[in-house]
């Protein structure tokens, strides 16, 4: 009977360490391809495509992943992204198996496959950010900083439909008058993971463009537009 309890505490304890560890090795894997695929392809001399593809065979023969990952961790890691952070494709031309990054560059890559927002189909558009920052963005608005867009989602972190655009730790809610910023030009794209990016205009959107900016612990106003 003893032999038996062991035997099945045993088998319980090893399927628990093995989902802790490919959680772990998968958590490692995802952020490997976060930079490469959004920060260091061109520096680390990958050939990415004008659409930000790289292929799988390729990354995996990098530095930080060789001998570590298989081609299926790969295709787990973004199929079961919970944020839908990355994308899979088959080139069309020489079939090979590519992967990219849904948004958050900071490379050079064209916005060709992002569908364009021309009309405010969407009642909250909303960035996320922190107290400390707030006098900066006050004052001079928001930044993409080095990245090629600055992220908006399309609801708060009550919203269960909302998986990405938003930190988990954010204390600030910026929300965005969409309406206003695209009667002046202003150009806003949607990433295939549903988040919400603009360029603002010459990387920043002007404090004019906020509808209201909220405390998330309190929901105090920190501003509202009259």
């Amino acid at each position: 009977m003893y032999v038996n309890v062991y035997l099945v505490y045993s088998h319980i304890l090893i399927k628990m360490f093995c989902a802790i560890y490919k959680s772990d090795k998968d958590f490692q894997l995802s952020k490997s391809l976060s930079w490469l695929l959004r920060h260091g392809a061109v520096s680390e001399g990958l050939e990415i495509s004008p659409n930000g593809y790289v292929d799988v065979n390729v990354i995996l023969q990098h530095r930080s992943i060789r001998g570590k990952f298989l081609r299926a961790d790969v295709e787990r890691v973004v199929h079961t992204n919970n944020k839908k952070r990355f994308i899979l494709r088959q080139n069309p031309q020489n079939k090979k198996l590519e992967v990219k990054a849904t948004q958050g560059h900071s490379i050079d890559i064209s916005d060709a496959e992002l569908l364009p927002i021309t009309k405010p189909i969407y009642k909250t558009v909303v960035h996320g950010t922190y107290m400390k920052c707030w006098p900066q963005i006050k004052a001079q608005g928001l930044s993409r900083m080095k990245r090629r867009h600055i992220h908006f989602a399309k609801g708060t972190l009550e919203d269960k439909n909302i998986i990405s655009g938003l930190r988990k730790n954010i204390q600030i809610y910026v929300f965005i008058n969409l309406q206003k910023a695209l009667d002046d030009g202003v150009k806003f794209y949607e990433s295939e993971n549903g988040v919400i990016l603009t360029s603002g205009k010459e990387g920043v959107l002007a404090p004019k463009y906020f509808e209201k900016v909220i405390k998330i612990n309190s929901g105090m106003f920190l501003y509202l537009y009259k």
